[in-house]
């Protein structure tokens, strides 16, 4: 039977749906407001919108729909779009952060400017880009947000620069490159922010894996178009990428893998034998003993392939849908946004530094199970062939569980509860249930963990580690960035 609909309210000290939304956002406002007087920071003169050449209002607009949720999906279309390492978890992830990042940033610049900023910006210092007397011009917080995540989303995806045109083109009934005042006055400082923060950032490394590929235990290619050599290990750097927010990718590896310090003792243990056997009895393409439940949370959850938006991208809409549920305004909606964004990105990086900078780069379930003479099991895990499928990348810890473990805690932090129902939606191709009915955010990050060994790519030790990793990445990125402002506390980046 399904979970009943959770309409109960969390606690006013500790949820963000008991804060008042602020006044700039929402339609209403946008309609009630005045001219707005823009003038840089650094001195420039008070001057008025419409004199600095502040476009007409829109001829086609969708009013009832948030800008951030809208860019969302262009974001998600992207993901689709990716191949080869651009479509992998990190560097998606990475995408999804700098964009909302900058969004967020760009919607405090506005906050703080018409005196309702309530949460610090990341990284820097608000900054005002009017006087004191202004007042916010018509459209001008979606014209904001427009114009920051169109450029951001542009400059990470190029090759989707028709796309992301016409979508502009679509939303705002203007051409992305004509003028708008904002530009100059927020949106080239908030670009130019998020991009020095990334600057040098270790994203970019082409270095390829050159590890042991022999030892019993030690990763090693599991066959299919994709991972035929140990150079087709995708991103095996990631690990050592600048977090967003974390202090280091390793900040909280466990420094063995359950104690286990080389491969000899690793698959000698009763422990390893019993993790093997449960993900050959659970995982195989044939099993017998999976249920019917466990297959559809195996496959929800999947999204391993090319043309699907990846798991970053399936729990980036679940913000959205989340975020629609409580009915945020603008405002929450962009943080909300960036705080999962910024808890997933990092949780990718630490997810990379366990798979390949621990001792051990575990190999995957395929390769344990072949290596006792079971040469013809396979993993109920497949490609759009159907043929059996295996990432190309160590197994401990998963990353499917940082991510989903990550996005739970980040959740869970922002409105202050865990028992919230949803419905979550899955793209996967190999989908049983389109559409799934959550009763926590927690229920989230056990599907997600579990999925994995259902699905016969993951033992339970990876699953479990994978999860605790992502939880106490998020509950860092939240004790540590977009906080409230307290009263007498200066701003500080």
């Amino acid at each position: 039977m399904a979970p009943a609909l959770d309409h109960g309210r969390p606690p006013a000290s500790k949820s963000v749906l008991s804060r008042p939304r602020s006044g700039g956002g929402g339609r209403r406002g946008r309609l009630r407001a005045a001219v707005m007087v823009g003038a840089l920071l650094a001195g420039a003169g008070v001057t008025s919108a419409a004199a600095a050449g502040a476009p007409a209002a829109a001829t086609t607009r969708y009013d009832n729909d948030d800008p951030t949720q809208y860019w969302n999906r262009v974001l998600l279309q992207t993901f689709r779009n990716a191949r080869g390492w651009d479509a992998s978890p990190g560097k998606l992830s990475r995408s999804g952060a700098m964009v909302f990042a900058a969004v967020y940033n760009a919607e405090s610049a506005y906050q703080y400017t018409y005196k309702t900023l309530k949460y610090e910006p990341y990284l820097d210092k608000p900054f005002k880009y009017a006087d004191k007397h202004a007042r916010p011009g018509p459209n001008e917080q979606e014209r904001l947000i427009d114009r920051t995540a169109y450029r951001m989303i542009s400059q990470l995806y190029p090759s989707d620069r028709a796309y992301i045109d016409a979508k502009y083109r679509a939303r705002t009934g203007r051409s992305p490159y004509a003028y708008d005042p904002l530009d100059r006055l927020v949106v080239d400082r908030v670009i130019r922010q998020i991009n020095r923060s990334r600057a040098g950032d270790g994203s970019r490394n082409p270095a390829t894996y050159h590890g042991n590929t022999t030892t019993p235990g030690a990763w090693r290619p599991t066959g299919g178009a994709d991972c035929t050599k140990k150079s087709d290990a995708v991103t095996p750097n990631w690990g050592k990428v600048r977090p967003f927010v974390l202090r280091s990718g390793s900040q909280f590896r466990p420094p063995t893998l359950r104690g286990f310090t080389n491969y000899a003792d690793l698959v000698a243990s009763p422990e390893y034998a019993r993790q093997r056997d449960e993900v050959r009895r659970l995982g195989a393409v044939d099993s017998t003993e999976r249920t019917y439940e466990q297959t559809v949370i195996g496959w929800f959850w999947d999204h391993d392939l090319d043309g699907t938006y990846h798991p970053p991208g399936q729990l980036l809409e679940l913000t959205g849908i989340v975020a629609k549920k409580f009915r945020l305004g603008t405002y929450d909606t962009t943080r909300l946004f960036a705080a999962s964004a910024l808890s997933l990105a990092d949780a990718g990086i630490a997810a990379w530094d366990s798979k390949f900078d621990s001792p051990i780069k575990l190999w995957r379930p395929v390769s344990a199970i072949h290596a006792t003479g079971n040469l013809g099991w396979e993993p109920l895990s497949a490609d759009r062939a159907g043929l059996p499928f295996t990432p190309c990348f160590p197994a401990w810890t998963s990353g499917h569980a940082n991510f989903t473990g990550a996005w739970a805690t980040a959740m869970q932090r922002f409105f202050g509860r865990d028992r919230v129902s949803f419905i979550a939606h899955s793209e996967d191709p190999h989908t049983l249930q389109a559409f799934r009915l959550m009763s926590s955010f927690s229920q989230v990050a056990t599907e997600g963990e579990f999925s994995r060994i259902y699905l016969g790519v993951h033992f339970r030790w990876d699953a479990e580690d994978g999860r605790q990793i992502g939880t106490n990445v998020a509950k860092y990125v939240s004790a540590n960035s977009l906080l409230p402002i307290r009263s007498g506390r200066p701003h500080h980046g």
